[in-house]
């Protein structure tokens, strides 16, 4: 069976791409990563994606009128390659239902909190604020909300006495990359109160009942 066509979105440094792109190569997870969209020319994920290969879509959000006018340029670049599965990982933009209903049930974000609480930006910030003593990193589905999809995978992280935002940033990352491993996500057969298919290919859906990302 051919490996799941995979597109990665981030905004930054890129370490979970990273962590995806070696597991690729490795054949730790059963996918082939077209494309790298990125919103920040300068951003280091780029160069990463540069030395493995992959090739990438950059774009200044700024030169487009709306979201949507760059999701529909995005949209073509996905399919023209084919893409089956899209990752958001670090991507740092709210993403509309250009993208969401054509990847609804195919797209899964990597979130630095234990949702529902502290969604948005900033989740490692506001958890300290709050002061809990657990937090952790969700995996899950996007709907078109803000970090509201259906919960694929979670793994929590005590607070320690003493972390800071910068502290604790370090600690959550490594389980950023590892709690989806545990994370089986079901394609096929999810129900959606919009009414939207989980995948509308009945090949594409044979081939992703379930979607299995090794960050």
């Amino acid at each position: 069976m051919a490996k799941l066509k995979m597109a990665v979105f981030a905004s930054g440094n890129g370490s979970n791409f990273q962590a995806l792109a070696d597991g690729a190569r490795d054949g730790r997870i059963d996918a082939d990563i077209r494309l790298l969209v990125c919103d920040k020319p300068s951003a280091p994920v780029i160069k990463r994606a540069e030395a493995a290969g992959i090739e990438t879509y950059v774009f200044r959000p700024r030169e487009y009128p709306s979201r949507e006018a760059y999701e529909r340029e995005i949209l073509v670049e996905l399919k023209r390659r084919g893409v089956e599965l899209v990752v958001l990982a670090g991507y740092m933009r709210i993403v509309t239902p250009v993208l969401v209903d054509a990847y609804y049930g195919r797209m899964i974000n990597v979130h630095p909190s234990l949702l529902p609480a502290f969604p948005g930006l900033n989740g490692i910030g506001q958890a300290l604020e709050y002061g809990v003593k657990v937090t952790g990193v969700t995996v899950h589905f996007v709907d078109g909300g803000l970090d509201s999809g259906p919960i694929i995978a979670q793994e929590a992280l005590a607070v320690e006495p003493g972390n800071t935002e910068e502290t604790l940033a370090a600690r959550i990352h490594p389980v950023e990359r590892q709690a989806a491993a545990s994370g089986r996500a079901a394609v096929r057969g999810r129900p959606d109160p919009a009414g939207r298919p989980a995948c509308d290919d009945r090949a594409v859906s044979e081939r992703v009942q379930v979607a299995e990302c090794r960050l």
